[in-house]
């Protein structure tokens, strides 16, 4: 029954819903009008008894008591003297032993009880009520009984309530499926359109609707979701072209040089083929090497949470690598950030390798704290980017012209990663104008934790 539940639609769920509590609603107002009804028909009857003992009590009065009284207009009546026998009675109750012997306590002219054995009227429950007289020293009691009240008070008027409710839940489970229908139609709309959307046709989007509600709002989320999702797609599929040319190209060259070297064998210079195969294997890794490094951080690897001293980390970096330009550092000490050791020396292994295959002679690197941020700047003396295409340098793949191009060693990939690894940091990586030469900028917030 639960995994039934769970398979019902929202319709069915909210249907069912809203006519289990009309139902109740309707249980509870029909119990309230059946309580009142049955309290004010219960007075009513047992003053139409009074009624019919007060006309008795007449015949009393005025010292006329017939044996058989007159309809009075109740089922049963009777007189009884203080000896307890029937004075007088209604036709019906002729014969009959006393209906009640119930006395009134007290000073009490009036009692009223219900009697389940009243002669006459065997299996059946009776109201009685009773009222004392006095006349000429002698009390009489006189009993006037009808039929009590049902619960439902009336059939037929049990039945209209019956109806009532049921129309009324039936109209309310209608009402209710139309509006969940008419209020979840954009819904399907949406789902229809999401279903037909596949890989090739990412362009589609799925309608807004016009009301400004929920799913109004749940429309521009999944429409905002189609488009990051075709940029993503888009991007992958640019990056699959590239990455396939860039790694075709060097298995190309060397093939071209195995095949030559074995129509020609004798004459083939077999050391200069092996350094230049061994340049393109070379090549090959290094690229291989930065779409790994892309593919974790597209995935959102989990990154180490370290203390940096930058000028240190940079300090460290510089120590250990031969580059054939000369490096001027101006290193500001104490700059302490919280990031990933590895990555933030990959970021700057590749600032500087970067700097270093464009300079003329020398690379200037510095490092200063400003207000919350730590500042690293790698400025070269090389040609230089024009400011048009200052950020076209950070997609991966990238192909500016020969004065600056990925030929002289790169990949391609090199600025793309450090820009990834700056903004997991929470920082930034832009080209600013410098008077000659490229000046890259990365900016870091010195208490940035970044994504995890």
């Amino acid at each position: 029954m639960v995994s039934l539940r769970r398979d019902w639609s929202v319709r069915t769920r909210m249907t069912l819903l809203s006519s289990v509590v009309m139902t109740v609603l309707c249980a509870i107002f029909s119990g309230t009008i059946l309580g009142s009804a049955h309290d004010h028909a219960t007075d009513d009857q047992g003053d139409r008894i009074l009624a019919a003992d007060l006309r008795a009590v007449r015949y009393i009065v005025l010292e006329q008591i017939p044996p058989v009284l007159p309809d009075l207009g109740v089922p049963a009546i009777q007189v009884v003297d203080p000896a307890g026998r029937v004075v007088a009675s209604n036709e019906r109750m002729v014969g009959q032993p006393r209906m009640a012997s119930f006395s009134l306590p007290g000073e009490n002219l009036r009692a009223d009880r219900v009697v389940c054995s009243v002669p006459g009227f065997p299996g059946k429950c009776m109201i009685v009520e009773a009222i004392k007289i006095h006349k000429d020293g002698t009390e009489y009691t006189v009993y006037g009984a009808d039929a009590i009240i049902p619960w439902y008070v009336d059939r037929s008027f049990l039945a209209r309530l019956l109806i009532g409710s049921v129309l009324l839940v039936g109209a309310t489970a209608i009402g209710a499926y139309r509006t969940v229908s008419k209020t979840l139609d954009p819904v399907d709309a949406i789902s229809a359109e999401l279903a037909e959307i596949t890989s090739t046709d990412l362009g589609r989007r799925v309608p807004v609707p016009e009301h400004h509600d929920e799913i109004r709002k749940l429309a521009e989320a999944a429409n905002r979701t189609l488009d990051r999702l075709e940029a993503a797609v888009e991007q992958q599929r640019r990056f699959a072209t590239d990455a396939s040319h860039d790694l075709r190209s060097p298995i190309t060259a060397m093939r071209a040089q195995v095949e030559e070297a074995l129509l020609h064998p004798d004459e083939a210079d077999w050391p200069a083929m092996t350094r230049a195969l061994l340049a393109s294997l070379d090549r090959l890794e290094a690229i291989v090497i930065d779409l790994l490094v892309l593919a974790r951080l597209d995935a959102g690897a989990k990154r180490a949470d370290d203390r940096v001293n930058l000028s240190q980390l940079i300090e460290s970096e510089l120590g250990r690598r031969a580059l054939r330009v000369r490096i001027v550092t101006n290193l500001q000490p104490g700059v302490v950030l919280g990031g990933d050791r590895l990555q933030l020396g990959r970021l700057l292994t590749n600032l500087m390798d970067n700097a270093a295959r464009h300079a003329t002679s020398s690379v200037a690197v510095s490092v200063r704290r400003e207000g919350d941020e730590a500042v690293l700047e790698v400025n070269d003396d090389g040609p230089g980017i024009p400011a048009d295409q200052r950020e076209f340098v950070f997609q991966r793949f990238t192909r500016l012209d020969p004065a600056r191009s990925k030929d002289k060693g790169g990949t391609g990939l090199g600025l793309a990663i450090a820009r990834e690894i700056a903004e997991r940091h929470g920082g930034t990586l832009t080209i600013e104008d410098s008077e000659r030469g490229a000046l890259f900028v990365l900016k870091i917030p010195i208490g940035a934790e970044g994504d995890d």
